[in-house]
């Protein structure tokens, strides 16, 4: 893929620009966005005018000085506003394709694509269609998601293609580099972007794109503390890993390649260096049935266990060409049809914990792929519908998000809800509406050996893994009445967080900063040390 295709936009007619300020001139007077759009069509009979071209004309407007920025008006232009409601954007990128450690039997390789990734996945899609640069992912995503509304200024950058960590460490710098470098709009040409790593992240602190948090994916056999050391390096803030299964014999025989217990030291071991946990659990793998995965579900709660912070629910699905594809031609393996899901994860759900947050609940994989089982890519939505019909509910933290929903501080519950996973106590802090629902949080980890993770910064001190306050992403400074973000809550958490940690006898506070939040955590008394934000208490 040639480097100037980065450049190429959305281009109108002058007739079509025209009609959409004539729908934004509509909108502004109070009349809705169907009855706009009906009174301005499109001259040439070819439908109505769509959103992206309303958005384009609502930033040309404000950028010429003729309107004040308006974000009543752009959030009812804004295409898909549910992608930046939980306070960020996230931008998705795909690494190229190189071998993986495992041999699960039931992920998909094509060609090209790192394995269990399939080209037609959106995500993925866009991955091959950018040949994997990262730099290109990284930009052309910025400019769409800016081009239909969505603020961009704070970015989760989220790094897809299987073990992370297996990837070379020069490829996995190079990577990350280049991701820093489209955030902090530095040109398509690689010899034109930064020297360093460490040069990309220190534009980044205060850059056009700020990064405010660093996902990666890999297996729980690969963490240790050197990796949890290169992890800080490149600026990773949380982790994500394919548990799939916490019975022993269900991994043996999906040959998975490591133990339950690996995932626990893992989990155990990634929480004590603060970052946040992700683990991908699969029901209806080779050997299991509906009731083992209800007990299987319930091993990853409790006393001593897992206790993820996020959770993403992958049924396993048939595909052909794996491994598992052959046992179901020999009559050993039966995927479970949609009605026993439904009825299987509408049952978990309502056991999550109010720490967790249920991220996804099936692969975007389209149903073209797969060979029998559940094909319906909308199961989440369905399995809502079959929850509000039995009476019960889920309280993980997405389904509590105020997103959009106007907040008055003054009526906002503070909440410490004290659990107690693998080698550390938790303390999630959060303000909740007198409706329960989520406006922002903190989790604040009191680990039992200040040692373990091997890093110096972390010694004799309790850390904060997360600070998040929901609600519509505003940019950087934003303030408006009655939206969560900017409004004071972070700080207040960060205090508690403090309150908490000395009355507990720790000496320190570390904070594990994304490289676009430094400056916050700056503003707020941490000073930078070698992997971490540490503040004396």
């Amino acid at each position: 893929m040639k480097a100037e295709t980065w450049r190429k936009k959305r281009a109108y007619n002058e007739d079509e620009l025209a009609q959409a300020l004539a729908i934004l001139e509509d909108l502004k007077k109070g009349i809705d966005l169907n009855s706009a759009q009906r009174a301005h069509p499109k001259s040439d009979g070819g439908g109505f005018i769509p959103k992206h071209a309303m958005v384009a004309v609502y930033y040309r407007m404000v950028e010429s000085g003729d309107w004040e920025p308006d974000e009543k008006l752009l959030a009812k232009i804004r295409m898909k506003p549910t992608r930046t409601l939980s306070g960020v954007t996230t931008v998705t990128v795909l690494t190229r394709y190189h071998p993986c450690p495992g041999q699960c039997i039931f992920c998909p390789q094509e060609d090209q694509m790192p394995k269990s990734y399939l080209s037609e996945e959106p995500g993925a899609k866009r991955g091959l269609e950018n040949a994997f640069d990262p730099f290109l992912q990284v930009h052309n995503r910025i400019r769409a998601l800016h081009a239909v509304g969505h603020p961009t200024d704070k970015i989760e950058l989220l790094i897809l293609g299987g073990s992370f960590s297996a990837y070379p460490k020069d490829y996995q710098e190079y990577f990350v580099r280049r991701c820093f470098d489209a955030m902090n709009a530095v040109g398509p040409d690689p010899e034109a972007g930064s020297p360093t790593l460490e040069e990309a992240q220190r534009l980044n602190v205060h850059g056009e794109h700020r990064n405010v948090g660093l996902v990666i994916e890999t297996r729980p056999d690969m963490v240790d503390q050197e990796a949890l050391a290169w992890y800080r390096y490149l600026g990773v803030t949380k982790v994500q890993m394919g548990a799939q299964s916490f019975d022993e014999q269900i991994l043996t025989i999906n040959r998975r390649g490591h133990t339950a217990r690996e995932t626990l030291e893992a989990t155990a071991l990634l929480r004590a260096g603060g970052f946040k946990v992700v683990l991908h659990w699969m029901p209806n793998l080779l050997g299991a049935t509906p009731t083992s995965d209800r007990e299987d579900f319930a091993r990853m709660w409790g006393e001593g266990a897992y206790c993820p912070d996020e959770l993403k629910i992958y049924p396993c699905q048939l595909l052909e060409g794996t491994e598992l594809y052959d046992h179901w031609r020999q009559g050993d393996y039966q995927p479970y049809p949609e009605e026993t899901l439904l009825d299987l994860i509408a049952d978990l759900k309502t056991t999550v914990p109010r720490y967790c947050r249920i991220n996804r609940i099936i692969r975007d994989i389209p149903s073209t792929y797969v060979v029998a089982g559940n094909k319906n890519t909308s199961l989440r939505q369905d399995i809502q519908h079959e929850m509000k019909k039995r009476g019960t509910h889920c309280s993980c933290i997405r389904c509590r998000e105020v997103r959009g929903k106007p907040i008055d501080p003054e009526t906002l519950e503070f909440n410490d809800l004290v659990y107690h996973p693998a080698d550390a106590e938790e303390h999630f802090l959060s303000y909740n509406t007198p409706d329960d629902k989520l406006a922002g949080f903190l989790r604040l980890s009191l680990p039992d050996n200040t040692h373990s993770t091997g890093m110096a910064d972390l010694v004799d001190a309790a850390i904060i893994r997360e600070v998040h306050v929901y609600g519509q992403s505003l940019e950087v400074g934003e303030v408006r009445d009655g939206i969560a973000q900017h409004s004071g809550l972070g700080t207040n958490l960060i205090e508690e967080a403090e309150s908490l940690a000395k009355d507990k006898g720790y000496q320190r506070l570390a904070v594990i900063a994304a490289v676009g939040t430094r400056a916050y955590y700056a503003s707020r008394g941490f000073k930078p040390s070698e992997h971490y934000m540490v503040k004396a208490l």
